[in-house]
């Protein structure tokens, strides 16, 4: 057997010893990244009953089990990902490639030409370690996540979005600024320290 490299041994042992890690487990959810987005809605009050919500980039599934956990299933989440996700009572759930067109089809089909009350995005890609290839490609990501918020939010609605720091985001924050009411940016507690992640918080979209 392989010995497993010393970088993955850490991580290994710092996943175990993450006290999200720990609260995740005892309290069903799938992912210690539950916690990030509970932070965010705590503090930006993100949700409401009977909101319509895309989570975009859902595997394995925490973020939907918090919407319909924390609006008690009275609202309508559908959750997409190139990964699969066990299913979720209550919820609609897409094994998709969001960068490719059909995916967005798909999502269309379901939407029905009803707007969207919230997009959250937790899209990230897979790190190569090149520093501006893997913000070239976080980029891209978010930069989908907006193109699909503003084209299917409705007026008022909310969008969440992962980002990390460097060329494109002050573009992406300025476009944003443009198009709703507020933006902020938050550093939940559960991100990792060393992680250069961020989130950008929009709220109060104007429409066309």
């Amino acid at each position: 057997m392989a010995k497993r490299s010393s970088s993955s041994s850490r991580w290994l042992g710092e996943h175990e010893s993450d006290p999200y890690v720990a609260r995740a487990r005892a309290e069903g959810y799938r992912s210690r990244a539950v916690y990030k987005l509970a932070e965010l809605d705590e503090k930006d009050r993100l949700l409401k009953p009977g909101q319509r919500i895309v989570d975009l980039g859902a595997a394995p599934g925490g973020w939907v089990q918090y919407c319909l956990k924390r609006l008690e299933g009275r609202a309508t989440v559908i959750g997409i990902d190139i990964l699969p996700i066990e299913p979720i009572a209550g919820a609609e759930l897409l094994e998709a490639d969001f960068r490719e067109e059909e995916a967005v089809v798909v999502l269309d089909r379901i939407l029905a030409g009803g707007a969207v009350d919230l997009v959250l995005s937790d899209m990230a890609p897979n790190i190569s370690g090149v520093r501006s290839a893997d913000q070239a490609a976080a980029m891209g990501l978010a930069e989908l996540a907006e193109d699909f918020a503003l084209s299917h939010l409705r007026e008022g609605g909310g969008f969440v979005s992962k980002l990390f720091q460097g060329e494109g985001f002050d573009a992406l924050i300025k476009r944003l600024r443009s198009r709703f009411r507020t933006v902020a940016l938050r550093k939940p507690k559960a991100s990792r320290a060393r992680s250069r992640e961020i989130y950008v918080v929009a709220r109060g979209f104007r429409g066309e």
